[in-house]
């Protein structure tokens, strides 16, 4: 079995741009069983209300291999609702935070809110997975310039992943957080050091995207560069490189697309849209790429399977 823990299937009000039906046709395409979507749609999964909405959505025969996000907020009584299902519905598998603005309407950029959501967790004795988005917004800047692609590494810079993760992992231990903290696509080399340290002590696991692995800011350049703008950004080539040898050791747990496409003209233009539809890379880079690195047969297998297996209990997976 082969597992993609991030996508973003979009449908709803943003099916001219994904939906789930495609996406599962796509794994089909590039050896994938089984899909993690995000819980950033338009509207957003929140409730188990959406949930069911939401599935809705997915082809009866595909259910099996369908799996959900539900969103994070500073709600007390959406929080533990949401602790609920991911306890009592095997089809939802954990709660994400944006901890910061990318696409969508789910954001939570204060300090004093996370931590609520971590304090709020601990109190519902909630053993699951939070996966979340680290960007710090306080530490972003304002020189994005369409003209010149490449800036909006400058716009988000690697200090605000680093930072954002640090927040989490303190807030996490400060709150006697019991379940697993997932830190999405990590970019930079800088952010692998403070999970493999944070794993003295937490429950802690970190992803990487084919893109982050496969390309650097060096893409950007030119007008074309557009088409690479996701969030996290795509960073200097030695972060690159660092991250392709972590995989190779073993120090990334899993391989996530984060598959989010847009419609061209959202990336060309305004609002410059971020984010790739990367499952589109998946069967080259585990099946040719990986071991041409010299990433073992069982490492892969590890990170694209038994180690998401293992985090996120078999019950998961029934």
């Amino acid at each position: 079995m082969r597992i993609d823990p991030h996508v973003h299937c979009r449908d709803g009000k943003q099916a001219y741009k994904e939906t789930i039906a495609h996406v599962l046709k796509l794994c089909d395409e590039q050896g994938v069983d089984m899909i993690f979507d995000m819980p950033n749609t338009d509207p957003p999964l929140l409730t188990e209300r959406d949930m069911q909405a939401r599935l809705a959505l997915v082809p009866r025969a595909d259910l099996k291999r369908y799996r959900l996000y539900l969103g994070a907020t500073t709600d007390e009584r959406q929080l533990r609702e949401a602790v609920n299902l991911v306890n009592q519905c095997y089809q939802v598998i954990g709660i994400k935070l944006y901890a910061g603005h990318s696409v969508g309407a789910l954001a939570m950029a204060r300090e004093a809110d996370q931590r609520k959501v971590y304090a709020l967790l601990a109190a519902a004795d909630y053993h699951g997975v939070l996966a979340v988005h680290a960007e710090k917004e306080t530490l972003f800047t304002r020189s994005f310039d369409a003209a010149q692609p490449a800036s909006h590494s400058l716009a988000r810079p690697p200090q605000a992943e680093t930072a954002s993760i640090a927040d989490q992992i303190a807030f996490a231990r400060a709150a006697n957080f019991q379940g697993t903290l997932h830190i999405c696509h990590l970019s930079t080399a800088a952010s692998l050091e403070l999970v493999k340290t944070a794993r003295q002590d937490l429950n802690i696991t970190c992803g990487v995207t084919p893109h982050h692995l496969l390309w650097s800011a060096d893409h950007m350049k030119g007008r074309e560069g557009l088409l690479y703008k996701v969030n996290p950004p795509l960073r200097e080539l030695a972060d690159t490189i660092a991250l392709r040898q972590a995989l190779k050791r073993g120090e990334i747990d899993w391989i996530e697309t984060d598959h989010a496409p847009h419609a061209i003209s959202e990336k060309l233009y305004p609002p410059y849209e971020s984010g790739y539809p990367s499952l589109c890379l998946y069967r080259s880079l585990v099946e040719d790429i990986l071991p041409y690195w010299g990433v073992s047969e069982a490492t892969i297998k590890d990170i694209t399977c038994t180690a998401i297996q293992r985090v996120f209990g078999e019950r998961k997976f029934l």
